[in-house]
């Protein structure tokens, strides 16, 4: 079974972003960084996260109908 590109890039991402939440929970712990700014940057990304997880289903959405329509052609021109 083949991983959906809408599925793989934002899971791949979503662990890039919880790597670099720990790393950056040091900077935050110590007051170098505020809580709107560690939460905020934090938020910012998932809504991406997920606008981009959707926009991408939309593409294979589209593009299976794309080819959907092109095989139904084919097969109207074989008759």
């Amino acid at each position: 079974m083949k991983i959906k590109r809408s599925t793989l890039i934002p899971a791949a991402l979503l662990v890039y972003l919880a790597v670099m939440s720990s790393i950056g929970w040091k900077q935050y712990a110590s007051g170098d960084m505020s809580a709107a700014e560690y939460f905020g940057i934090i938020g910012v990304t998932l809504a991406v996260i997920v606008l981009l997880h959707f926009n991408l289903k939309r593409r294979e959405r589209l593009r299976s109908e794309r080819e959907a329509d092109i095989r139904r052609n084919q097969n109207n021109n074989n008759i």
